[in-house]
């Protein structure tokens, strides 16, 4: 069964059918194999898995990030970013970076910055002289920072897999969050050399403050999320929706949000939401199908087998986590891999929010990641740039990224230090 599951999944995806869509397939093929009778066992199983207060929050992630781009914030992100670090050689380089890093403290999501942010960051680019395949590649890598800098959609998933705390896990993705963008501004610096990339005029010093106004107030509203919720004041939902009445009054006080921009917004967001559930609804109707082959407890014998230390665990699980980025989106696979692998990872005694950051960040490298890399797709529709380029040109930008996954895997501080500083160790 678990064969004709996944083969019909893969053979689904490869044929480009939405990926809700495919793991609705695979499942009702499933079902048939095994010969139930009736079929009224999948929606009530979808029904069960998305009954989690934990997903409340989820639409309202979405809607904070959607109302960021349509209410001005994104373009004086940008600004704000360009006046900070913009007249260091490969200037709008490192802009592209440190304006990921404050979008991620928004929209929580990976896609959203690519889609958001990515055609300010090619346009602008390309003016100033950097390649187009360059500046594709580069928004796509920093894009990856999003699901771990709080908010985050990914991490808010697998709190509600792993029973693990939000909290916890979003202090958690900040160090890692940061590596990436700090290796991502070493690269530039090293690949500036090379190319000879321009530098931006130093902004003086009424724009930098202006300019700063608007970044800091881009800046609150992590603070405001991360500050409700480890203090105890607001759950993750009711912190999201403080982040939706934020970004909000943010576009209202630009004047730049307008009830069409605004409804638009909100329709983006129940289109990406209704996509979201349905994928992790499905998922869990895959995951009961799992269970039923006990299909955890074999992988565990397997792993037990093959890797006789955590150390190697790490390598291998790794490895999987890599190959899977690649062929399968980050929200599916995780819903997918959760369930299987928990059980293998607390038998090796990894911490589960340590382990929550390793899934998120080897998932995140899939999107920036030939030939399946989603973020690929989508910064190829909004910049031009044909896919078959920013391909190519991606994959020297990802050494700096795989270098940090490997510090992040196999030095746990980097993760647990500050959940434990601000929260106390578990």
């Amino acid at each position: 069964m678990s064969l004709i599951l996944f083969a019909s999944f893969v053979i689904g995806s490869l044929m480009r059918i939405p990926i809700e869509i495919a793991i609705g397939i695979a499942c009702t093929f499933a079902f048939l194999y095994l010969g139930f009778d009736t079929l009224y066992i999948i929606p009530n199983q979808i029904l069960d898995g998305l009954q989690s207060p934990t997903l409340l929050a989820i639409p309202f992630y979405i809607l904070a990030g959607n109302l960021m781009n349509v209410g001005g914030l994104t373009d004086r992100i940008f600004n704000f970013a360009s006046a900070l670090v913009g007249h260091f050689r490969a200037g709008l380089a490192h802009v592209n970076v440190l304006a990921s890093m404050i979008f991620a403290g928004i929209s929580g999501a990976a896609l959203a910055d690519v889609a958001g942010l990515g055609m300010i960051q090619v346009k602008a680019m390309r003016e100033r002289g950097y390649s187009a395949e360059f500046a594709a590649a580069l928004s796509v890598a920093s894009a990856t920072i999003g699901p771990l800098i709080p908010p985050s959609i990914s991490l808010i998933i697998y709190s509600f897999l792993s029973g693990t705390s939000i909290a916890r896990l979003f202090l958690a993705g900040l160090v890692p969050g940061v590596m990436i963008g700090i290796s991502l501004m070493i690269y530039n610096f090293v690949v500036a050399k090379k190319h000879d990339f321009p530098r931006e005029e130093r902004k003086p010093l009424p724009e930098l403050v202006r300019s700063s106004k608007d970044g800091l107030a881009a800046l609150i509203a992590p603070a405001i999320i991360i500050g409700s919720m480890v203090y105890g004041f607001a759950t993750a939902t009711e912190a999201g929706v403080l982040a939706c009445v934020y970004t909000l009054l943010l576009g209202l006080a630009y004047r730049e949000l307008t009830w069409k921009k605004f409804w638009n917004a909100i329709i983006d967001s129940v289109a990406i939401t209704v996509t979201i559930m349905l994928i992790i609804g499905f998922s869990h109707v895959m995951g009961w199908l799992l269970a039923i082959e006990q299909m955890p407890q074999v992988l565990a014998e397997t792993f037990l087998n093959y890797a006789d230390s955590k150390f190697m665990f790490l390598v291998i699980i790794t490895i999987l986590l890599l190959v899977v980025g690649c062929l399968v989106e980050g929200v599916p696979a995780k819903l997918i891999l959760v369930p299987i692998l928990l059980p293998v990872v607390d038998q090796f005694g990894v911490d589960r929010v340590h382990f929550g950051i390793i899934l998120t960040l080897n998932l995140l490298l899939g999107i920036a990641t030939p030939p399946m890399g989603m973020g690929l797709y989508i910064i190829s529709r909004v910049s031009g740039v044909p896919f078959e380029k920013v391909a190519v040109a991606v994959l020297p930008v990802l050494v700096p990224l795989f270098i940090v996954l490997l510090m992040v895997t196999f030095v746990p501080g980097f993760s647990l230090w500050l959940p434990n500083m601000i929260m106390g160790p578990e």
